[in-house]
């Protein structure tokens, strides 16, 4: 019998939000949330609230990423607090908008859940984003995803980071939840990775309801990828990038790179090795998006963690 202290009493998800258009060309969000504000039949569960959302509205009328600056970096305390203003960027007067029908960020008033929906033109499959390894309830999520969804794959990308995690929009709920599917080139639509998109939603929508109506999920363990470190391109004394990801991990996200493994290819033809001293996982690799971030990938390093069981509080 599973000791009582491997399980945690929760309380019901009450109000979750779906987000699409953070970035205004990724399409597969953009698409699936404007269909659910239409009909929202199928994301429709007893007992919770479901609110489709699109969250910056005038980057997606123009199928860009962002009008002003990146909104799904605008959610930082400094932008929530300013003073409203003309002069403030059309993305930090969203963000506060934002927080002010979803949150406040960090109350108890804040909605339980937002599920962020995000494309990358990187192979990365599905995708789902979290950014603590103690939330049981998220860990809890995505391990029943990840079997629902076999025998496809869904890698789970933790950004618990003192650095490089954001200010994301869905960090304005109590249990953020990042779903990013690729490969899909910008202001594109794939039918395959919007089914995937679609599927991940279902499953986890699926898991909220079954979790309200005290299903006990028992204790697990979930593999995740934690974020280390971001790599930037190589570049000359100009700043100019200088060489481009290498054909042998092009297209490899979540594949393992090894020390002396090629890492860059130089436009005159020269490799330049991982230098490393272990093995990691890099993913986002050659993301478009990133180019003025400065960021050709992400390095993670493998880890399982260990989950406690969960149930629904009685209060």
């Amino acid at each position: 019998m599973t000791s009582c202290h491997n399980y945690e009493s929760l309380p019901a998800a009450r109000r979750v939000a779906i987000f699409g258009g953070t970035h205004g060309n990724e399409m597969s969000g953009v698409t699936l949330v404007n269909q659910w504000i239409k009909n929202e039949t199928e994301i429709q569960r007893p007992g919770f609230q479901i609110k489709p959302f699109i969250t910056n509205p005038r980057a997606v009328e123009k199928c860009t990423r962002y009008i002003d600056t990146d909104l799904n970096r605008a959610f930082t305390t400094e932008n929530l607090s300013a003073e409203k203003s003309e002069d403030l960027p059309y993305e930090v007067s969203r963000a506060q908008e934002i927080n002010r029908l979803f949150g406040p960020k960090g109350s108890q008033e804040a909605y339980d859940v937002i599920f962020d929906l995000h494309n990358t033109t990187s192979n990365m499959g599905g995708t789902l984003i979290l950014e603590s390894s103690k939330d049981d309830c998220n860990l809890q999520m995505v391990h029943y995803v990840q079997n629902a969804l076999i025998p496809m794959s869904c890698s789970v990308l933790l950004t618990e980071h003192p650095t490089l995690k954001y200010a994301a929009s869905r960090s304005v709920a109590k249990r953020p939840v990042g779903v990013e599917v690729g490969p899909q080139p910008h202001g594109t639509i794939r039918g395959d990775v919007l089914d995937t998109m679609k599927k991940i939603i279902k499953h986890a929508l699926d898991f909220i309801q079954l979790f309200n109506e005290g299903k006990e999920f028992s204790p697990c363990t979930v593999d995740v990828y934690r974020i280390t470190e971001s790599v930037d391109y190589p570049r000359d004394k100009d700043g100019n990038i200088s060489a481009m990801i290498h054909t042998d991990l092009q297209d490899r996200d979540w594949q393992a790179l090894n020390p002396g493994d090629p890492m860059f290819l130089t436009f005159d033809g020269r490799t330049i090795p991982y230098e490393g001293d272990s093995t990691v996982y890099p993913t986002f690799i050659n993301e478009a998006a990133y180019y003025e971030k400065q960021q050709a990938f992400v390095i993670t390093r493998k880890e399982t963690l260990t989950v406690k069981g969960i149930r629904v509080s009685q209060a």
